[in-house]
Order: structure tokens, then sequence, then C-alpha cells
């Protein structure tokens, strides 16, 4: 069933695993065809920016990094395959985030496959595996799962659930906002802490739709409840979603 707006594209499930595709990642978007993607939206990929929020790892600078929908030579700075050292290092950071990734690591980054490290305006790092983007982080700090990497193994991260209402608003880039966790419809992980990557489900809906950062702990959004919760880093149809 083909989606008719961004907020049906998480409906759709995982049919097959994501194409190797096997050419320069800086045109990933032109060699991944509609069929391989959760959306099933027909229709070209068009080069409008797309403002993917980022916030910068323990500090309170938020860094707005626009992406285009198809990547250019100007959006990325440098390109590295990684020596064994650095992948070491890049596989044992993500295992200490997300132990329950840990025994597919092997799966997911390979030790044999060349590990790529693509730098991109406004210090926007992604981690490319058999030229897909799998895993991102801003400077320094924690690496998180692409959507489409989530999607294939959605129990890697703790969850927050907003209701039904938020849902066009964190499709839209918005960061998440207290009230639409703690309303009916919402959920929280209660053990979750302050500046933790979190996948963001949806009330109804079976995939998350969006990567977010929490700016409060759990127990602080459900106490303050207002402002913003979570800020939102990546979400469906944003530019990394398209890539």
């Amino acid at each position: 069933r083909s989606a008719s707006s961004p907020s049906d594209a998480f409906l759709s499930p995982i049919r097959r695993r994501l194409p190797l595709v096997r050419r320069n990642p800086l045109l990933l978007a032109r060699s991944l065809s509609p069929s391989s993607t959760l959306c099933s939206k027909k229709g070209s990929v068009g080069d409008e920016w797309i403002t993917l929020r980022l916030v910068m790892h323990k500090g309170s600078v938020d860094a707005a990094v626009k992406l285009r929908s198809r990547f250019s030579l100007e959006d990325i700075s440098a390109q590295n395959q990684v020596k064994a050292s650095v992948q070491r290092k890049i596989r044992q950071s993500i295992a200490d985030e997300y132990p329950g990734l840990e025994p597919l690591l092997d799966d997911i980054l390979p030790k044999k496959a060349p590990l790529i490290v693509t730098k991109c305006q406004n210090h926007l790092n992604l981690v490319v595996v058999n030229n897909v983007p799998l895993f991102f982080n801003i400077r320094d700090g924690p690496y998180m799962p692409t959507l489409r990497l989530l999607h294939q193994y959605p129990d890697i991260m703790k969850k927050f659930q907003v209701d039904r209402g938020a849902i066009k608003f964190v499709l839209s880039g918005a960061n998440i906002m207290c009230p639409g966790l703690t309303s009916p419809g919402g959920t929280l992980d209660e053990e979750v802490l302050e500046e933790t990557p979190v996948a963001i489900m949806a009330e109804g809906k079976q995939h998350a739709l969006a990567i977010g950062y929490t700016k409060l702990s759990a127990k602080d959004i459900k106490t303050i409840n207002k402002g913003i919760g979570v800020d939102n880093m990546h979400y469906l149809n944003d530019g990394l979603w398209k890539v």
C-alpha cells in the first residue's frame, strides 16, 4: 500500500534487509528504489532542504543541520575508511550505548567489512558499511542508529511514545514536548536519564517515527510536564531518511 502522507510511512512492515548499494555514498539516494524503503510512495526525491535538528552531546547548544534530500559534494567534507583500532573503538562505543545490540554487532558491523566515516557539514558524522549509513553522531557525541536500522532491530533502544496529536509535529521536525509524552496515549520509560538517545514511538503505530535525545530525564518530564522533553534528532522523511 502506497503511503499517502509521511505519517503513514512507518506503518508498512519491513519486507527485506537494506540493499547493499554498490555506489559512492554521495550517490546513495539515486541508487535506492522506492521499494527498498519503508515508505512505498512513488515519485522522485526532490532537492528541497530538510532540517535535521541535532544537539551536541553533554551541552545545551542545538545545531540545526540542514541536509539536502540528496547529499552533494558540498554536504560532505571528508570520507575515510577507518583503521582497525578506530573501528574497534566505534564498535565498543555502540555496544556500550546499546547493550542489546552487542550480540548483533558482527552482523551489522562485520569486522572484515570496510567501515567508512563520512564527515558532513556542522560536525555530523555518518558510520557507513557497504555503502549504507547505519549510525550518526555529532562531534564526539553518542552514536545513534538511523531509523532504517532501528526498524530492523526495534528493541535496541529505550522507547518513549507520543500521543496521536503529536505525530504530525514530530514528522515535521519539531522537538517532542513533555505534554505529548505524559498525556493519555503517551508513555515514558522511567529509567531513562537526561542526555540519552531514545526511539520515539507513536500511539497506535508499530514502527518508530523518530530518534530522540532527551533534554530531561523521564522522571523530570513527568514532573515538570512543560517545554521540550526530547530533541528530535532524526525523523521519517528527513534528509537522513532519504539517503
